[in-house]
């Protein structure tokens, strides 16, 4: 693949940390999990494989901030980059044995993503994009869908989980989406979800309750693969709110229309 030396680094993460996860999902019946929060969990191969990442783009880029899952947050030498980092979106799958997962690693700079990876291993797909260069899976570039009628539409969203208070908001959403298109997928990835929309498997996405590292890389290779993406609450900043919308362009206020009534 042809990219900056930037992106070579995040692929090279990914993949390595990617390796590491395989091995563990191969034997996930014996993985160690502790309890982080209602359906949320922790296990050592989600630390294991941000170590991984930490050390693979942290060697290469000292200077850079640094914002991920497990890690936490790190200011940098140089205050205008950062990388961000989900060694593991998807983690329940992951535990239960569903293979749909991934790995997110996203490089920030002057506060604008510039650069993102979202890798597969189980599929081996690594989604990635640069900022004004095209998005890509593996070698084929990527496009969003070309339909237009949301009868036709496929959409994927995140359903609250554990009794969170944004259940009642998101059945509505539902009930209001569900006789307008074609269907609605809940996988459990956010990363995959994006690179799915950027890919034309879904037409659109949409999310509220996430946080920057579930999102950042995805949100560029949407926008590189020509959809449209907004925050759900119009003016307000995808990444500090972690509400999100997306589709190609046909469909994104059609879209819009039924997720924001």
């Amino acid at each position: 693949m042809q990219g900056s030396a930037n992106l070579n680094i995040m692929v090279k993460a990914a993949r390595k940390a990617g390796r590491s996860l395989v091995k563990d999902f191969r034997e996930v019946e014996n993985l160690q999990v502790s309890m982080k929060g209602a359906g949320d969990f922790v296990s050592k191969a989600d630390l294991a494989a941000e170590e991984i990442i930490r050390d693979e783009l942290r060697g290469a880029r000292p200077t850079y901030g640094w914002l991920a899952e497990e890690g936490g947050e790190a200011d940098g030498e140089d205050p205008t980059r950062r990388w961000i980092v989900d060694p593991l979106d998807g983690t329940t799958n992951f535990l239960h044995g569903l293979p749909h997962w991934a790995v997110s690693i996203a490089l920030e700079h002057k506060g604008q993503i510039v650069a993102g990876v979202v890798y597969d291993p189980a599929k081996d797909e690594m989604f990635f994009a640069e900022k004004g260069n095209g998005a890509f899976m593996n070698d084929q570039r990527l496009r969003v869908s070309g339909r237009s009628k949301m009868i036709e539409g496929l959409f994927s969203t995140g359903l609250p989980f554990g009794g969170r208070s944004d259940l009642p908001e998101t059945l509505k959403e539902l009930a209001r989406l569900m006789p307008a298109c074609s269907g609605v997928r809940r996988f459990g990835a956010a990363a995959l979800d994006l690179a799915y929309v950027a890919a034309g498997r879904y037409d659109g996405y949409w999310e509220r309750r996430l946080n920057a590292w579930d999102i950042a890389a995805g949100l560029l290779i949407v926008r590189e693969a020509g959809g449209l993406v907004e925050p759900l609450t119009p003016g307000n900043d995808i990444l500090e709110d972690g509400e999100i919308i997306c589709a190609n362009e046909p469909m994104f206020p059609q879209l819009a229309k039924i997720i924001r009534t």
